[in-house]
């Protein structure tokens, strides 16, 4: 089978050298997390031969608009079952995570998909709250999610270990090494040992970094990109103190952002960064700029 964007197509894109900012996924605000060892198929709605709850819980996943995941710990594989499993909902403020361990995967057809894809916690399992750290190591997916992933989920687990799960494929294959903290879905990318840890230290404090943030979850990507250009204006930090209020146009687009008592009007245009990666590399090709940044009601910053 041909892997797709081997990190020989992908010069400069694991050395912080290529912007990464407004690049989440924006489909994904409700989430379900299963516990498979592997191997893992090289997309997750292929199936799993021989585990065909875990199989259809993944479709049922998908057709109900919540994002599936296949986790495992890094470094060891346990029997199972039992098997963990995660659900969560990403999107706003109020986020959460619910957690259980089953004894048979075909319990998970008794969840409830349609209330987490609404963000109502489904009582499917007890609150969780310590967050969950997904780091992509999908190797059959893409060559450089292991060779990236994998290594910094290990170098994670000595330090924050049990928060830390590998993980499959969580999009934006070219910034391995992927990071995505639950349950407010912030992503990070192009990750390096330190810069994880300072990621994963801030996350804790209930901050984030911009320093290689891809953005948060379930956002379109002129938000995202509006959200990061107010927070480095701001120095506002906090994961849930920058809200964008609306979008409009198309590139350059116009938004509203929310901060505290103070609403700023910021233009955001679309640009193709240079040095594409090759053919076999077309996921994320463009950036954003910030064109206008204002105070409104007052004169123009930038």
């Amino acid at each position: 089978m041909t892997r797709r964007n081997s990190c020989a197509h992908c010069p400069g894109s694991h050395s912080g050298e290529r912007s990464c900012l407004a690049s989440a996924t924006t489909k994904a605000r409700g989430w379900l997390l299963v516990e498979h060892p592997g191997p893992w198929p090289e997309r997750v709605e292929q199936g799993l031969p021989g585990h065909p709850a875990i199989s259809e819980a993944v479709r049922a996943a998908q057709a109900a608009g919540v994002r599936p995941q296949l986790i495992r710990r890094s470094g060891r594989r346990r029997r199972i079952p039992p098997v963990q499993v995660y659900v969560g909902y990403s999107h706003g403020e109020r986020v959460w995570l619910e957690g259980r361990e089953l004894a048979d995967p075909a319990e998970l057809a008794d969840l409830d998909l349609a209330a987490v894809a609404a963000g109502t916690p489904p009582g499917f399992g007890e609150p969780v709250t310590d967050p969950l750290l997904l780091v992509c190591a999908h190797g059959r997916r893409n060559a450089c999610c292991a060779r990236y992933g994998a290594p910094l989920a290990r170098k994670l687990t000595a330090r924050f270990d049990p928060f830390v799960w590998e993980t499959t494929h969580v999009g934006g294959d070219r910034y391995a090494a992927n990071l995505v903290c639950l349950p407010h879905g912030v992503y990070y990318g192009d990750l390096g040992p330190d810069e994880a840890v300072r990621a994963v230290d801030a996350y804790l404090r209930g901050e984030v970094l911009l320093d290689r943030l891809r953005g948060r979850a379930g956002l379109p990507e002129p938000a995202q990109a509006a959200e990061h250009f107010v927070r480095a204006h701001t120095g506002i930090r906090g994961v849930t103190a920058v809200t964008v209020e609306s979008v409009s146009g198309t590139s350059p687009y116009e938004a509203v952002v929310v901060v505290g008592e103070r609403r700023y009007r910021i233009v955001v245009e679309r640009v193709e960064q240079t040095g594409p990666c090759g053919a076999e590399c077309q996921e994320n090709l463009g950036t954003y700029v910030v064109r206008e940044l204002t105070l409104l009601n007052e004169a123009a910053l930038v």
